[in-house]
């Protein structure tokens, strides 16, 4: 293992050595109090996934592929991608943040433990570490198989992926995370929900076969519900990454995936709707009455790309939903100076595909798309996919002044 054992606590390297499922981490710079009475939240698609660390005589051969991949090239040191990754997080300091496309690794020291104290409480060209003593994170339902046989089978996998975990996700915080209130949804039947736009043949008989439709999970990685609690005040965090609405045929099955992913959170924040909703561990219903925000890479835009007409308008148009600007970037808009929606752009081929959206009751202050102009600080940073994604970080800064024991 090639890591700057010199820039990483003995604690650390300790932890790796024995095999902890946890990397201890400092914490004596970590307060339940938030002193600039505000809390930046960000949601960042990373491309931190097997097939981006792959050599060149390994994508021509059909060599194992799995989420050791992305373990190799943490512990390499090598891979400048991954410290761009963390030199974008520690320019934009977020206090919370969901890592999309972050392989789920359930050994911490091997995945995210090992990003953390090597690359993000280690400075990247100068700049401060940062530190995330809590994480949440849980498998998803990329890459993992269905136990279904026969040529006539279309649902081989519960989400699209070469192995069971690609394209995962983990939240990072500065705050502590309420574990034993985290709800997930990874196993909710995508047939469970009233109203479904689940695919169906022109003569209007069901696309899916009926043993199908009885595994079908709706969520292609997971939806979850995760409690932060800031200055003794519960923000949920609402991530998931639901499936790009392409890849498929004229059924559109990806297309009515992605909208009933991202219409789970609208039928969550919604009392009226969220009746049928159950979690995996048999709970029924949706979030409490409490702040929320929802974020990550929901591959949706209400004015390009290929998503259904009213997919993100669902959120976007919430009544529970801070209806703020949309963040820009100056990057952005160089990028596709033709379009005129360019400067909100999150992704590399013009689209906004990621979102932080707090719920009404939280004051936006400020909100960004990192991406930095050429010629700019940073820029290097997001010169191309291989640089570091063809995502860009986008955060957002709610007011927590008014709330409860953030007043100090």
């Amino acid at each position: 293992m090639n890591i700057n054992l010199r820039a990483i606590s003995y604690a650390a390297v300790l932890g790796m050595l024995l095999g902890c499922n946890t990397v201890p981490t400092p914490q004596q710079d970590v307060k339940n109090t938030n002193k600039n009475k505000l809390l930046r939240i960000a949601t960042f698609n990373v491309s931190m996934e097997a097939t981006n660390y792959q050599s060149s005589e390994q994508s021509d051969t059909k060599s194992t592929l799995n989420a050791n991949a992305l373990t190799q090239a943490l512990a390499s040191g090598d891979v400048q991608q991954i410290n761009n990754i963390a030199e974008i997080i520690q320019r934009t300091r977020p206090d919370i943040i969901l890592l999309n496309e972050f392989d789920y690794i359930a050994k911490r020291e091997k995945g995210i433990d090992l990003f953390k104290t090597a690359y993000l409480e280690v400075s990247q060209n100068g700049l401060a570490p940062i530190t995330y003593p809590y994480v949440y994170l849980a498998p998803v339902n990329t890459g993992v198989k269905t136990e279904l046989k026969g040529d006539a089978v279309k649902l081989t996998h519960f989400g699209f992926g070469r192995y069971a975990g690609q394209y995962g996700m983990v939240l990072l915080s500065k705050y502590p995370i309420v574990s034993e209130q985290v709800r997930t949804f990874q196993h909710f039947l995508w047939q469970d929900m009233p109203n479904n736009l689940m695919p169906v043949n022109p003569n209007g008989s069901q696309w899916y076969s009926s043993d199908e439709r009885a595994i079908m999970r709706l969520s292609s990685k997971s939806h979850w519900d995760v409690p932060v609690n800031v200055c003794d005040n519960t923000i949920h965090v609402l991530a998931s990454h639901p499936t790009p609405p392409v890849f498929d045929g004229e059924e559109d099955r990806n297309g009515k995936r992605n909208h009933d992913e991202i219409r789970f959170w609208r039928d969550y924040i919604s009392p009226s709707s969220n009746h049928y909703i159950y979690d995996d561990n048999g709970r029924h219903g949706g979030v409490s009455p409490e702040s929320f925000v929802i974020l990550g890479d929901l591959n949706a835009s209400a004015v390009d790309g290929d998503a259904h007409p009213n997919a993100i308008n669902q959120l976007l148009s919430h009544p529970r939903v801070n209806h703020y600007n949309a963040p820009k970037s100056e990057g952005g808009l160089q990028n596709k100076p033709e379009n005129t929606h360019a400067a909100t752009h999150t992704a590399g081929w013009g689209m906004r595909a990621d979102y932080v959206l707090p719920s009404a009751n939280l004051k936006v202050l400020n909100s960004a798309v990192f991406w930095p102009a050429k010629g700019k600080q940073g820029a290097h940073l997001v010169a191309n996919r291989s640089a570091s994604s063809d995502h860009r970080l986008v955060w957002v800064d709610v007011k927590i002044r008014d709330l409860p024991g953030c007043k100090n």
